[in-house]
């Protein structure tokens, strides 16, 4: 049977209208003009009952191809790891998963304690002094950052590698735009930032150089060559790293950012078809009270227990108005606590141990790809879980043949790089198994 989720009875409706003095609900209407008021029914189908709309919504679901169903080896910013099942039953708590804002440190302490603990470890694991409670995304977190440094520094440029994520440099000239800030692009040589280039790209005007650890190509910079050129010449130096990577790498502290930014989906949070995501930021000390989002800060109550509270609000947009650090004025608390929950279960060896097994089996897929006939290497350095291969036919054609296969092939390079065509963009995180990568190496060899 199919029933209304109305609770309001016919008796119910006639007493309320009779309260506010009018004989029928569409008196409340009368001053919206005629001809503006819709006069049939909406097109919708029919109610369903309950089992029938559940068959229906499974029904829709399976027309989505999805990563219960495919061997992934697509990256490119969004990162098939592993979720221990721990991380969505806490998530699930309603405490947690239905929770507003937490204007009210009296009664929100267990969440707010949870979102410091996430900023702590944010902290630690990029080696900065402090960091907000999150950004909508990782191109945001950028876009950001770049704003950030420009009011910091009061200048007006910024300088960024080619070799950040297409969709990042994107996000940020939409909000470049209106600011009346320059954006100037490092070229790239073989699949890292060209150092001889950025010397001369920064000048008096620029605020900060941004660079991608590791790039988009999965390659990884010399941040610290980098970070001396910048402060070199009175810039600041944004970093944008894999917050997995950092189980293995050296901390962007610690090789001189004086900001560090990212996507955290890989804390944890599940790939969904493209969101709800997470930006993370962390920066120095210095510059803390210019910094995006929402703080939380530890303190101590009238009888000396230790607490917490969002802290520097003075810089946000509901109080501040234009004068505001930022115009985000919300964040991905939910996501956040998802990642603190994530990193908390791995702990500092399980996330050490995750960033091996990615490197190790990313390293021993690109070993047996290149030994195909058809498959060459496109760049020689250094990189971390994603590589680019150059084949001797369409990337298009070569996904479609591995989809049939129930594979989910690598990102083809060429949408965002016109001159890497027939360049494939292939990532292995440490879900992918010697017989899923073998399984891919054999498909394409058939294909190529």
């Amino acid at each position: 049977m199919a029933w209304s989720y109305l609770p309001h009875t016919k008796a119910d409706r006639r007493e309320m209208l009779d309260a506010i003095g009018v004989d029928s609900a569409e008196k409340l209407f009368e001053d919206v003009p005629a001809d503006l008021r819709m006069t049939r029914t909406l097109n919708l189908p029919p109610a369903l009952p309950e089992q029938g709309l559940v068959k229906h919504l499974k029904a829709l679901a399976k027309a989505n191809t999805n990563l219960q169903e495919l061997t992934c080896f697509l990256g490119a910013g969004a990162y098939d790891h592993y979720i221990p099942s721990v991380v969505h039953h806490i998530i699930g708590r309603s405490e947690f998963y239905t929770a507003y804002t937490q204007y009210q440190p009296e009664i929100s302490q267990g969440y707010l304690q949870a979102l410091w603990e996430y900023q702590s470890m944010i902290c630690e694991i990029t080696g900065m002094e402090v960091a907000n409670a999150s950004m909508y995304d990782g191109g945001t977190a950028v876009a950001e950052a770049a704003m950030m440094a420009c009011a910091s520094s009061k200048k007006t440029a910024i300088v960024m590698a080619e070799t950040v994520h297409p969709h990042y440099r994107e996000t940020f000239l939409t909000y470049a735009k209106d600011k009346k800030i320059e954006l100037k692009l490092a070229p790239y040589s073989d699949g890292l930032t060209d150092l001889n280039k950025i010397p001369q790209l920064i000048d008096d005007s620029t605020a900060a150089v941004v660079v991608q650890f590791s790039n988009f190509f999965g390659c990884i910079e010399d941040l610290k060559s980098i970070a001396e050129m910048a402060h070199a010449k009175g810039a600041y130096l944004i970093a944008v790293v894999d917050p997995i990577s950092m189980g293995l790498l050296e901390s962007p502290g610690a090789l001189g950012a004086d900001i560090v930014v990212g996507e955290g989906q890989g804390l944890g949070i599940p790939i969904s078809f493209g969101g709800p995501y997470l930006g993370f930021f962390a920066t120095t000390e210095k510059l803390m009270r210019k910094m995006p989002g929402r703080i939380v800060g530890q303190t101590v109550d009238n009888k000396g227990n230790r607490g917490f509270v969002l802290t520097l609000q003075a810089r946000e947009q509901h109080i501040r108005r234009e004068k505001a650090t930022s115009n985000i004025c919300s964040n991905e608390a939910l996501c956040a606590l998802t990642s603190a929950v994530y990193m908390s279960t791995l702990g500092k060896v399980g996330l050490q141990e995750t960033a091996e097994q990615c490197i190790q089996k990313s390293h021993y897929a690109y070993r047996l790809l290149t030994s195909l006939k058809g498959c060459e290497p496109v760049f020689s350095g250094a990189f971390f879980k994603e590589f680019a291969v150059r084949l001797n036919k369409p990337v298009s054609q070569i996904n479609r043949k591995l989809l049939a296969k129930g594979i989910l092939g690598g990102l083809d390079l060429s949408k965002y790089y016109p001159e890497l065509e027939n360049c494939m963009l292939v990532c292995v995180t440490e879900k992918r198994t010697k017989e899923e990568i073998d399984g891919l190496v054999r498909e394409m060899g058939e294909v190529l």
